[in-house]
C-alpha cells in the first residue's frame, strides 16, 4: 500500500481547499444579496437565493464532515490503530483503504 500519511494528507489538501472554496461561495452569495431588496422567494429566474445559499451550506458541512473524518484517520494513523476494524479487530485490505482512505471497517463488518 502507498503510504497512508501521504494518501490522508492529500485528501486533507483536497477537503481544505473545498471547504475554502465553499465558504467563499457563500459569503459570496450572503454579500450579493444583503442590500438587495429583491422577493427571492418569487424569483421568475429559478433558483432563489436562499436555495443556493442553502445548497452550499449543506456542502460545506459535508466538506466540514469529510474534513474530520480525515483528522479521525490520522489519529489512528498516530494510535497506531490505522487499518485495524473497528468492529472485528481485524486487518482492513489494502484495496479497500486505498479506495477508502478514512475507512474505519472491513468490508464483512462495513
Amino acid at each position: 500500500m502507498t503510504d497512508p500519511r501521504a494518501l490522508l494528507e492529500n485528501e486533507r489538501r483536497v477537503a481544505l481547499d473545498r471547504l475554502a472554496r465553499l465558504r467563499g461561495d457563500f459569503e459570496g452569495i450572503v454579500a450579493a444579496s444583503k442590500d438587495s431588496n429583491a422577493d427571492d422567494e418569487h424569483d421568475p429566474e429559478g433558483a432563489t437565493i436562499a436555495f443556493e445559499r442553502s445548497q452550499v451550506d449543506s456542502l460545506a458541512k459535508q466538506a466540514e464532515q469529510r474534513l474530520a473524518e480525515i483528522e479521525a484517520a490520522l489519529d489512528r494513523l498516530v494510535a497506531g490503530t490505522y487499518g485495524v476494524c473497528e468492529r472485528c479487530g481485524r486487518r482492513i485490505p489494502d484495496e479497500r483503504l486505498q479506495a477508502r482512505p478514512t475507512a474505519r471497517t472491513c468490508v464483512s463488518c462495513a
